[in-house]
């Protein structure tokens, strides 16, 4: 698959470019009844993103592409199927590579809507 499915990218779902944190990324987020999310990612093009640190837990996996994960001083090249976990309270940064799609979850909203969604 070159792309996530149509049904994970209703555009009632889409994310609000202010809450990507990274440029040339689309997401579409989904949220759990517990506040949980859960967010797809796909990146257009070769980008950073900042080192940062969230109040909750986040897992993710990649489903194509390289992402490479920067946490406790190491540099983690992950490909395909590779899966990370991040503490509450862990500062990390990535580089993510252009076609690359991950899945995300976290253990508290993380992402808003684009306007006019809820």
């Amino acid at each position: 698959m070159d792309s996530f499915p149509d049904f994970m990218k209703n555009p009632v779902n889409r994310i609000d470019l202010a809450s990507q944190h990274t440029k040339d990324i689309e997401g579409y987020v989904f949220d759990g009844a517990d506040g949980s999310q859960m967010a797809f990612w796909t990146a257009y093009a070769d980008r950073s993103s900042a080192g940062h640190s969230h109040d909750y837990d986040e897992y993710f996996v990649v489903v194509r592409g390289e992402y490479v994960l920067l946490m406790d001083g190491q540099r983690i090249v992950m490909g395909r199927g590779d899966e990370a976990y991040i503490p509450k309270g862990k500062a990390h940064s990535g580089e993510g590579r252009a076609g690359t799609r991950t899945i995300h979850a976290f253990g508290a909203r993380r992402a808003e809507r684009e306007k006019g969604h809820s």
